[in-house]
C-alpha cells in the first residue's frame, strides 16, 4: 500500500471513529414523566426540569447509576465474540493447515465483531434506566412535590 492510500484509509478510520463517539452525547436516557398535579403547575416546568436534574444527581450521590449495564454487555460481547471467533479460526486454520494462525484471526475478527454489535447494540437498543436509579428519582421528586407517572 502507498502512502497516500494509507493516509487516506487512515483518515477515514478516523473519521468513522469520529462519526461515531459524536453521536453519543446526543444519546439521552429516559426521563421521568411527571402527572399535571398542582404542584407541578404551580412551579412550572423550567423549575420541574431544574428539580429531576438535582434529583439525577442526588441518585448518583447515593450511588446509583443511571445505565443499565449496557456498556459492559458491550464488553462482555466482545469477549464472547473473540472466544466464538477463535474456535472457528482454529478450526478452519486445521483444515487449512495453520490452526495458530487461524485461531489468531478468527480471534481477532470474532472480538471486533462482538465488539461493534455490542456497541451498537448499547446505542440503539434500549435505554431503560437502572431500578435503583429510578427509585432514588422518583422518591425525590415525590419529596418535593410531584407525581411521577413513569419513565419515557
Amino acid at each position: 500500500m502507498t502512502n497516500a492510500a494509507h493516509s487516506q484509509s487512515r483518515g477515514v478510520s478516523l473519521l468513522c471513529v469520529w462519526l461515531l463517539l459524536s453521536g453519543l452525547p446526543g444519546c439521552s436516557g429516559p426521563k421521568p414523566i411527571l402527572y399535571p398535579n398542582g404542584h407541578l403547575k404551580s412551579v412550572g416546568e423550567e423549575a420541574a426540569e431544574r428539580d429531576i436534574e438535582d434529583c439525577r444527581e442526588v441518585a448518583e450521590q447515593a450511588g446509583a447509576e443511571e445505565g443499565s449495564g449496557a456498556a459492559g454487555r458491550a464488553a462482555g460481547s466482545a469477549v464472547i465474540g473473540a472466544g466464538a471467533g477463535a474456535a472457528g479460526g482454529a478450526v478452519g486454520g486445521a483444515i487449512a493447515g495453520d490452526p495458530g494462525i487461524g485461531a489468531a484471526v478468527g480471534a481477532v475478527s470474532g472480538f471486533v465483531w462482538g465488539l461493534f454489535s455490542g456497541l451498537f447494540s448499547w446505542m440503539f437498543g434500549s435505554s431503560a434506566p437502572n431500578q435503583a436509579y429510578v427509585n432514588v428519582v422518583n422518591r425525590c421528586l415525590v419529596e418535593k412535590g410531584y407525581e411521577v407517572s413513569g419513565w419515557q
